[in-house]
Parts: structure tokens; C-alpha cells; sequence
């Protein structure tokens, strides 16, 4: 009789435990409806950065159609979790049995297990979370005032604030566990006060509720967002955000990718231009639900697959690389950081080394990861309280690359998400000469923004001066046949006030010892003179 119920119990947990898996619908019936009435669907900001990218509408942008969700949610044993529009598809919870019943309804296409020994079809998509060793509530924060110079000035940051390029205009989509404290702690006074704070929505909860949860959502917004001076200014002050809880930090499962994916569309419906994700999956808590390596490469993981559709919709998608680096069973990034065309961001300390626990490359199909870094460990940032310490992952290296692509993208809002991720790895320290540690490398932003100034735009003969009305920096570009110079600052009563070399075609040179007013300069090179007025604001 024992020996019954054993096996008894055995066929009941095979048959009736619970599982998740996504369920793919085969068509989307009102397609037409929605083209002919696109603001039904998206955003005026929205469609205007589609059509500022030439990016067309398509199937992905329509809605899942209703009555296949409600046809869904009235099958017994079945409860939806969430749903994606892009991939037409709905995260679902119920036993193998009752899931299975599903493949009866004429709309759909597949079902998917979360477990894959479950599948039935070789096409099979799976998720996970990043390693229990970096989930969100293991970060640490030291509560020692610091300066989050260094941060800003590895990537040559300071020279686009200079020129107010600040994130102003743009608007960047945090993904996280949590925001408490945001709406009440001093550094983040600076975006309540000026209303850059457009929103959220907590999706783990289903309200609208998004100061709460866990603090993580909190530091990472600060690294962008925060400002108290003279201890933390974040890489993009002016910009607007917002703020989606996704992560449940009690638990590790797959809907959380499919939360994701679900707040990205609702990201790119606002008409977000940059989304940050601090988060990644590998394990679960359930084993049978885990990623394998082979898996990151771009094309398997829900999530995955959510990011690299984000980017197609004109979106710039920054993530975590992973804290896994030093896991000696399994070191590489996490999903979604394997995506094609995410900017997956590894952590350095603040002498640009490479730091043990930053997750290393190559996807499994071998392209460089991570793309780029920045520094992750002793970043500065804010707690919920306002007090301001250090923290250590790729959670905070992301969102300060992320800020500066913000504030970088202001400075060319001509050019496209694919331009300017690529015009960011360009300007990167190892571009020549990538490997699967550092990536690209650390990137140069004053570099970035010079290159494109003085490129394609530029003839290259001109003598420039940029920018003028300037605040303490100016670019000074030479004609390509001048490769030097002397550049000489005189007050109006003809005082020589600064002498400088100028020793490549583009310099940055700072007037931060001139007070505010109008000055001449004088430029002299061999055969060449040039002459004119500087004003300093």
C-alpha cells in the first residue's frame, strides 16, 4: 500500500504539477483596423520616432487580439500571467495536462514550455535569471560619502554636460524590482520638482504602485537620475523616466522575462528612447526552468527575443552583462545581455580595470560580449533615504553607460539607435582590437561627439570652433592639412589670457580659468591664421 501511494504521488506530480509556458497565437485578425488608426496603438511621440528612423508599422505593433486571451483565461486549470504583442504570444500557468488542451483552440500555433524536456517541438524557449549569486537583493551598498566624478570622466562624460547635453529631450525606460524612495528622497528631487518623472507601472503587481519593492530600481535610477551636488550627479540629469517594476526579488521564475518583454512594449508605446536593464536570467528556482549556454545566443530566450524586437522598433536597449565573471562553471552573460544588437555593459573599477565578478563573452555563437564598459564597482549612487555610498555589479555600470547614451543621442538627434550604438563602440578604447573580457572596451564620448562633428557634416578644410556660446569647453577642429597649432585667448582690452598647443585635428580645449564674458582668440599654425570671438557664458 505504501508502495502504491509512492507511485501514486509520482503520476500526480507528473501530471498536475504546476507549469509555465507561452502559448502562441496564429494570426492577428484586426491588423487592418489598427494601421488605419496607428494612434490607437501608439503614441504621437512614439510614431514620430518611428518615422524619424524610416521604421514602418507591422504585424508586431498590433494588439493580440482579445478574444483569443479570453478563450485562453476560461480554460479550467489555465491562468495567464502576461502577454506580448510582439511575439503574439501569452505567458500561461497550469498543469502539463490542462496546458496541453490548448493545442485544441484553432489560433493556436505552439505551446512552449518553460521545463524543455516538456516540448513536444524541437523549437523550444526557455528563460532564467541571473545567477542566485547576483540577484538583485544580494547588492551591497556602503554607506561612505564619495564623488561620482570618476564614473562620468572615465567616459569623457563631462565634456557633452559641459555643453548642457544632459539627457534633456530624451526619454530612458528603467526595468527593475523597485523605486521606494524616489519620490521622497532629496537626490531625486531634481527630476520630481521638474516633472521628468513621466510614470510607471508595476507589472509584478499589477498597480500602480512603482515606489515600492525592492531599493535596487532606486540605486540604479540614481546613477542616471540623481543629483545632489557635490556628492552624486548622474550621466543624465535632464533627462525623463520612466519607471517599471518587472522583478519579483522573492522569487525567480520565467514570467519575469515575459514581464519584461510586456513593460518594453509598453516603453516603446510612450515613445521611449532608451530602455535600461539591470537584470538578467540564467537560474531559476526551479532547475528544470534554467538557461544553458548554449541557449545565449540571441535568438532562444523569450526575453531575448523581446530586446532585439525593442531595438527594431527604434529603441536603444542597455543591459547588464551579469555578475557571474567569476563563477568558475559557467562565467558569461545572462539574457537578455545575448542579444544581437542589446549594448550589454561589463563593470571595471575606477582605474579601468576589468573587475573579477563582470560576466564575460562570447554569446555561444561566438560575437563579442559584453559590447562595452564602465565602471561597476564603487559606483556612487543613492539609497532610498538619500544617503549616498558605493555599490558594486554590472547593475550600476549599465545604467551609467545608458544615461550617456541619453545625453549623447541629444547631442544627435539626427541619428538613429543603430548609428548611435555604433558610433558608441567606435569611439571605445579596444574597437581595433575586442575580446570577450572588456569587449570594445571603455568609450571615449567626447571622442564620439567629436568624430561626428566634425565628419560627414564638416568639410574637412574648415577651421571650427564648437560649441560658441560655449560654458567651459570648446572643440577646436583644424583643417586636415594643419596637424598643429598654437591657440591664443585675449580679453577685450587685448590681455593675453590663455596659450595653448594644439596638437591634433580635433582638440577639447577647457576655459574653465576664464570667467564668464566675450574674448578673442587667434589661431596659428604654419601657413594658417584664424581669428574671432568666444563668448563664455
Amino acid at each position: 500500500m505504501k508502495k502504491q501511494y509512492f507511485i501514486l504521488l509520482l503520476i500526480s506530480s507528473l501530471g498536475f504539477s504546476q507549469q509555465d509556458a507561452w502559448v502562441y497565437f496564429n494570426a492577428k485578425p484586426s491588423s487592418q483596423l489598427y494601421f488605419d488608426s496607428p494612434l490607437s496603438m501608439l503614441s504621437q511621440r512614439a510614431l514620430d520616432r518611428r518615422s524619424n528612423q524610416n521604421i514602418t508599422l507591422d504585424e508586431k505593433d498590433i494588439p493580440i487580439n482579445s478574444s483569443f486571451i479570453t478563450q485562453v483565461k476560461a480554460t479550467v486549470g489555465v491562468t495567464v500571467l502576461a502577454k506580448s504583442k510582439w511575439l503574439n504570444a501569452v505567458h500561461v500557468r497550469g498543469s502539463q495536462s490542462n496546458l496541453n488542451t490548448l493545442r485544441t483552440l484553432t489560433f493556436v500555433d505552439k505551446i512552449d514550455f518553460a521545463n524543455k524536456s516538456l516540448n513536444q517541438s524541437a523549437r523550444i524557449i526557455k528563460s532564467a535569471k541571473i545567477k542566485q549569486g547576483s540577484k538583485t537583493k544580494k547588492t551591497k551598498i556602503d554607506f561612505a560619502y564619495g564623488t561620482s566624478a570618476n564614473q562620468i570622466e572615465m567616459l569623457s562624460g563631462q565634456v557633452l554636460h559641459h555643453q548642457n547635453f544632459t539627457g534633456s529631450g530624451k526619454i530612458i525606460a528603467i526595468m527593475d524590482s523597485g523605486f521606494p524612495g524616489v519620490n521622497t528622497a532629496q537626490p531625486f528631487q531634481r527630476l520630481v520638482n521638474n516633472n521628468k518623472i513621466l510614470g510607471g507601472y508595476n507589472f509584478v503587481l499589477r498597480n500602480s504602485n512603482f515606489y515600492s519593492g525592492d531599493s535596487h530600481g532606486t540605486l540604479v535610477l540614481s546613477t542616471m537620475g540623481g543629483y545632489k551636488e557635490n556628492s552624486l550627479v548622474g550621466t543624465a540629469p535632464d533627462a525623463s523616466y520612466y519607471l517599471f517594476v518587472t522583478e519579483n526579488d522573492d522569487s525567480e521564475n520565467p514570467v519575469e522575462e515575459s514581464l519584461w518583454v510586456e513593460a518594453a512594449e509598453k516603453a516603446d508605446s510612450l515613445g521611449v528612447d532608451v530602455i535600461n536593464s539591470s537584470l538578467g536570467y540564467f537560474e531559476f528556482d526551479d532547475a528544470s526552468y534554467n538557461h544553458t549556454y548554449n541557449e545565449m545566443n540571441g535568438t532562444t530566450a523569450f526575453m531575448s527575443k523581446g530586446a532585439e524586437i525593442a531595438f527594431s522598433r527604434g529603441m536603444i536597449i542597455v543591459t547588464s552583462a551579469g555578475n557571474s565573471g567569476s563563477d568558475n562553471l559557467d562565467p558569461h552573460i545572462a539574457v537578455p545581455a545575448d542579444a544581437i544588437s542589446v549594448i550589454a555593459v561589463g563593470a571595471v573599477n575606477a582605474t579601468r580595470n576589468r573587475v573579477g565578478f563582470s560576466s564575460i563573452g562570447p554569446a555561444f555563437d561566438q560575437r563579442i560580449k559584453p559590447e562595452v564598459m564602465a565602471q561597476g564597482q564603487s559606483a556612487v549612487v543613492s539609497d532610498e533615504t538619500g544617503k549616498i555610498g558605493v555599490a558594486n555589479g554590472t547593475s550600476f555600470s549599465a545604467p551609467i553607460m545608458a544615461g550617456m547614451i541619453a545625453s549623447l543621442w541629444q547631442a544627435l538627434p539626427q541619428k538613429t539607435n543603430r548609428q548611435i550604438r555604433d558610433i558608441v563602440l567606435q569611439s571605445a578604447d579596444r574597437f581595433t582590437n575586442p575580446d570577450n573580457e572588456y569587449g570594445y572596451g571603455i568609450p571615449n564620448f567626447s571622442l564620439a561627439l567629436k568624430n561626428q562633428l566634425f565628419s560627414n557634416s564638416l568639410v574637412s578644410d574648415e577651421f571650427i570652433v564648437y560649441p560658441n556660446p560655449t560654458n567651459d569647453f570648446i572643440l577646436i577642429m583644424l583643417p586636415d592639412k594643419f596637424k598643429s597649432g598654437t591657440l591664443f585667448i585675449f580679453n577685450t582690452i587685448g590681455q593675453k589670457m590663455m596659450e595653448q598647443t594644439v596638437t591634433a585635428n580635433a582638440a577639447t580645449i577647457s576655459l574653465k580659468p576664464l570667467e564668464k564674458g566675450i574674448y578673442f582668440y587667434k589661431m596659428e599654425s604654419d601657413n594658417f591664421s584664424k581669428s574671432g570671438k568666444i563668448i563664455k557664458q
